[in-house]
């Protein structure tokens, strides 16, 4: 049963307003044309700011105010939803050798600025701008506060009007150019809170810009269906717009998004977090599907770009008809929807110490990991715990010394902890730099005269228990081999592992074709769980990560199914050499939950049911299950059908995250030949999608080699 009654029509699964406006939008993005209008460099602040001995704070506050002061104000032919970035960078704040001193003997969190975390947009939007400054200027006034309280204050005050200085010159260009309804709607957002779905959608578009502005990446845009959805309900009823109407000024906002991927910091471009999730349950536990959520999928179906991505919570008994919609975004090859499966995710949370009420409320992060807009100051990436090395390493070892399979498990166990804690032990260090503008955005900083890197409510830290397939395969084969049957020697194994395989092609084989593996042989699915059991009990012995929190361990690889494989950069941690599974030196790891490539899988139930036998109450810091679908298993509505069950079944096995991919073999192939043909390819890397024809070559090959099940 669907969560709400829908209104006709809204689970249809195309849009009803004319597309040629927003065709041509979408095309001159796609072509770059907005980059004109950028300047050929950011203003350089750091002469002021030494002028006048500023702080880290107000150094952050007052490039934040110039780079605003920089921005040109465009208005580009036929828009309604407005801000076009102008400034290429964000200017430095300090010369090198200062920021070394300032910074020594900390740990930064990846590039330094604060990511990965989520607004309470939905927040934002009911108090708008002018009223998050009068909160603040109240703060300011009442007596108690120290100078750090008062000096954050005072900081975000700059960054408010800041933001409402750029919105006024884009009013008054906007009205210059005899734009009165958008210079109106300019006028009014996001100063004070809007109320129509247009208004709501230009403030949110202005509010998360801004963001960057001030250096942060990863910027997710949250439950957008729940705090979007009363403006648009609002306009359906007083007939104030039409559902084509909605829909059309929808597509332009989610089409707006893509405008600046290119400056935004990832590994590779895309990755870039601009989610959105979909569904779920209210603060009550009361179903949440509303007349949005379907028509954000059926306008991301639509738009076909990589940004946003979509997430979507389910539960075992969401509609089929609603799945269908979801799979149409699938059959697309976009990568998404991510489903989130709310019956194991929630209760997990709450194990982790997340009041119910705010674990109902979750959304993910740049890619998969939960997390609480507007009361989580979490660091959801501090690095990987290389369960293929820790294996490898218990294997060698314990072959080497002549002890038994359980004693090599237990060697395992040691490395997996002394990496966990070594991750622990370095954020310990964590330096978090000063944040006014997103502070803004967040509930009790301005209340409590507080900057969010000093923490929100929730302050965990998360971790990746990566490529777990590989590693229980390389411990299955050695139990099944050297222990059990006793057919290959310790002395053989590690002779084939030192010398890659070389002059041991028949073993090699016998490894990758013979052995248990995870998906199909339920030793190598218990290896695995008792894997992430050992990473569970390292994570659970730290009471305290340093900022009040806990250490989170997930299922998830991020990009280190290759860093791992191949050496990570700026890591001591050497690339893994051959292992038992019958992997080479350098060939890669599965992306996620998903079987160790080119391994012989029965099909996607089997996989399914491998990977619900992990204790998700305990494994919290996300991850999908992975799979790759042929495209021809979308040819159809009775596939789309197929593939709505295969959700409903994730669900129903207690399964956490699952995304799903539709590739073509062979159009990738010929999209690395002719990448001229294929611009608007897009694929799902691991927690994110973006053009094929954009990627590096290593991350093509690794999409390329996947897996593909039909059904």
């Amino acid at each position: 049963m669907l969560a709400t009654e829908l209104a006709p029509g809204f689970l249809t699964r195309t849009c009803s307003f004319s597309t040629a406006r927003l065709d041509s939008m979408r095309n001159r993005i796609r072509d770059g044309a907005h980059r004109i209008y950028r300047s050929a460099e950011s203003p350089d602040v750091l002469p002021e700011c030494e002028a006048e001995g500023l702080g880290w704070p107000r150094r952050v506050a007052r490039a934040f105010r110039r780079v605003c002061e920089a921005e040109t104000p465009v208005v580009l032919p036929g828009e309604r939803i407005l801000f076009t970035r102008t400034t290429p960078g964000i200017p430095p704040l300090y010369r090198d050798g200062e920021w070394k001193t300032l910074t020594g003997g900390s740990t930064l969190h990846e590039l330094g600025p604060i990511s990965n975390i989520c607004a309470d947009w939905g927040f934002v939007l009911g108090q708008g701008l002018l009223e998050r400054r009068r909160v603040a200027m109240e703060t300011a006034s009442r007596p108690g506060h120290d100078e750090r309280a008062l000096e954050f204050l005072a900081c975000a005050i700059e960054t408010i009007d800041a933001v409402l200085a750029l919105v006024d010159r884009y009013a008054e260009t906007a009205r210059k150019m005899g734009l009165t309804g958008l210079a109106a709607i300019l006028e009014k957002v996001p100063g004070r809170p809007p109320e129509t779905f247009h208004e709501a959608l230009q403030a949110l578009r202005i509010l998360h810009a801004m963001v960057w502005l001030e250096g942060h990446y990863h910027v997710g845009l949250g439950r957008f269906d729940q705090y979007m959805w009363p403006y648009l309900e609002g306009d359906l009823e007083s007939g104030r717009i039409t559902l084509a109407g909605a829909e059309e000024l929808l597509a332009e906002f989610f089409i707006s998004l893509n405008k600046d991927s290119d400056l935004y910091p990832g590994v590779q471009q895309g990755d870039n977090g601009q989610t959105i999730m979909l569904g779920g349950v209210r603060h009550d536990g009361s179903p949440a599907v509303n007349e949005l959520t379907a028509m954000a999928i059926r306008v991301a179906l639509y738009t076909n770009m990589i940004d946003p991505k979509i997430n979507l919570r389910i539960s075992a008994d969401t509609d089929l008809s609603l799945l269908g919609l979801a799979g149409e975004l699938t059959r697309n090859g976009l990568g998404f929807p991510q489903y989130s499966n709310d019956e194991v995710v929630i209760p997990a949370l709450v194990k982790h110490g997340y009041d119910l009420e705010d674990a109902r409320d979750y959304t993910v992060a740049a890619c998969w990991e939960f997390i609480i807009p507007g009361k989580g100051m979490e660091v959801v990436n501090t690095g990987a715990v290389s369960l293929p090395l820790a294996a490898d390493k218990a294997i060698r070892q314990g072959l080497s010394a002549d002890v038994g399979f359980e004693a090599i498990l237990g060697r395992a166990a040691d490395n997996i902890r002394e990496r966990v804690f070594e991750l622990a032990d370095k954020y310990r260090r964590l330096l978090l730099p000063p944040a006014p503008y997103y502070s803004v955005l967040m509930e009790g900083c301005l209340e409590n005269g507080r900057d969010l890197s000093r923490g929100l409510k929730y302050n965990n830290f998360g971790l990746h228990a990566a490529a777990s397939a590989n590693a229980a395969d390389a411990l299955a084969a050695v139990k099944r081999f050297v222990f059990d049957e006793r057919s290959v020697t310790a002395d053989e194994l590690l002779e084939a592992l030192d010398g890659n395989f070389e002059n041991h092609e028949s073993l090699r084989r016998r490894l990758t074709e013979d052995a248990p593996k995870v998906g199909n042989d339920e030793e190598a699915d218990q290896l695995m769980v008792r894997l992430f059991e050992f990473v569970a009990e390292a994570c659970e012995a730290i009471e305290d990560n340093g900022r009040g929190g806990k250490m989170r361990p997930g299922t998830g690889s991020a990009m280190y199914y290759i860093w791992l494989a191949r050496g990570e950069p700026g890591d001591a941690a050497p690339p893994i050499g051959a292992t038992a599974e019958g992997r080479k030196r350098g060939e890669f790891f599965s992306a996620n939950l998903a079987p160790s490539p080119n391994a012989a899988i029965r099909g996607p139930i089997g996989v399914l049911q491998a990977f619900s036998r992990i204790d998700y109450g305990r494994i919290c810091n996300g991850g999908p299950i992975t799979m790759e679908l042929s495209d021809l298993s979308f040819r159809d509505e009775d596939s789309i059908a197929k593939c709505a069950l295969l959700v409903r079944t994730f669900a129903q096995l207690g399964c956490q995250q699952l995304q799903l991919n539709a590739l073509n073999a062979e159009t990738l192939l010929d999209a690395k030949r002719h990448p001229e043909l294929h611009r608007n390819l897009i694929v799902r890397v691991w927690g994110w999608s973006g053009y094929f024809c954009e990627l590096a070559p290593e991350y093509q090959d690794h999409v390329v080699a996947r897996q593909l099940y039909g059904l």
